[in-house]
């Protein structure tokens, strides 16, 4: 990259990262409805390493209803149909802080 920009870049890609630690910025790089998949591609992709499926969902699940299940799957998964799930925007009123947990580095 020229000049600059790559500092520029790797700036906003920390502050992203610092961010997403206490508003939920990566929801709205979503659509409306995702799957689990999606949200952990976006995050890997804001952290910059990948994470272990199971422990990702744990950890999804265990975020205190950060996202909900609807009754809508996705077919075009490659595979069985996925769940579609949405962010509870309610969650915003109802904590101080609503945030991601990414992984850690190493």
């Amino acid at each position: 990259m020229a000049l600059d920009h790559r500092r520029i870049l790797a700036t906003g890609l920390s502050r992203l990262r610092a961010t997403i630690q206490y508003r939920p910025v990566v929801f709205e790089l979503l659509p409306e409805t995702f799957t689990l998949g999606q949200l952990q591609d976006v995050v890997e992709a804001i952290a910059g390493q990948l994470v272990h499926k199971q422990n990702f969902r744990r950890v999804v699940e265990q975020q205190d209803a950060l996202v909900e299940p609807t009754d809508e799957v996705a077919h075009a998964t490659g595979g069985r149909p996925a769940r579609l799930y949405r962010f509870r925007r309610e969650v915003l009123t109802e904590r101080a802080q609503v945030g991601t947990k990414l992984p850690r580095s190493r």
